[in-house]
């Protein structure tokens, strides 16, 4: 990337897409780690800030790491190296590679939002958002979660074969539906147990989302059908989503998605 464009710029550039003041009150959006007026030589996309992205960061020659997941969420007491937390920041700012998180902020936005891309990748037509958030110039288009509906309605196990092999889930836990057919869906990438009363409300007959617990599934109770693809698979189309954000932008500059997979939870 132009050592004339700054870190700030690129921020800047960020947050004209997905504002700050969007993210959730409990979030660590932003500028984590990293030198504001440095010039950018390159940016890795990630869907979370681990070692392994930050070093393939310093392989590829980008000093700016822009990430879904903040690898900050608390107050850090101590910089010791002790914890996965501490060693990334440890080795970036070392490395001189500055740290961006662009998280329930780019979940909060309609256009080129997190959301959104999960309902692209269903094909899903007709997209609003699930709850709005009075936003100003976002309003009617900021919010958390998106609805929208299928090319045409679908029985049950073809609606989980297309949302598995469209969203590449090993594994799709869900919740009984019958012969009824699946037409209009609601998405939330990532933890969304907390939109099932929305969805439902909005008239969804299926909700994608992730990080569904044993007792939440009952929620459901006939109303709906509760999809849970697992909290990376719904987000990793992300990665991608920040290059191309990223690049269409700033077309000569280099930008990539990382190659590093960084889900912790393994299938047997």
């Amino acid at each position: 990337m132009s050592a004339s464009v700054t870190v700030a710029e690129l921020a800047a550039f960020l947050e004209s897409v997905a504002p700050l003041d969007l993210q959730e009150s409990y979030d660590n959006a932003g500028l984590l780690t990293g030198d504001p007026d440095m010039g950018v030589t390159g940016v890795l996309t990630a869907l979370d800030m681990l070692e392994p992205v930050v070093d393939e960061a310093i392989a590829r020659g980008c000093n700016v790491v822009v990430a879904h997941h903040p690898i900050i969420f608390k107050g850090l007491k101590r910089l010791t190296g002790a914890h996965y937390v501490e060693r990334v920041v440890i080795k970036a700012i070392r490395a001189g590679i500055a740290l961006y998180a662009i998280h329930t902020n780019l979940d909060s936005v309609l256009d080129k939002g997190v959301n959104e891309r999960i309902a692209q990748r269903l094909d899903l037509k007709d997209l609003h958002v699930l709850t709005d958030k009075p936003a100003g110039e976002f309003a009617g288009q900021a919010g958390m979660g998106v609805i929208g509906t299928l090319p045409a309605p679908m029985h049950l196990d073809v609606f989980l074969a297309h949302l598995k092999e469209r969203m590449h889930a090993q594994v799709v836990r869900h919740t009984q539906w019958g012969n009824r057919a699946i037409h209009k869906v609601a998405v939330c990438g990532g933890s969304g147990s907390f939109l099932l009363e929305d969805a439902i409300r909005a008239g969804a007959d299926a909700f994608v989302t992730a990080d569904y617990k044993y007792h939440e599934f009952f929620e459901a109770d006939g109303r709906i059908l509760i999809a849970d693809i697992g909290h990376y698979e719904s987000e990793q189309f992300t990665i991608k989503l920040l290059e191309e954000i990223i690049r269409n932008k700033f077309p000569n500059f280099a930008s990539h998605s990382t190659t590093v997979i960084t889900n912790p939870v393994k299938y047997f």
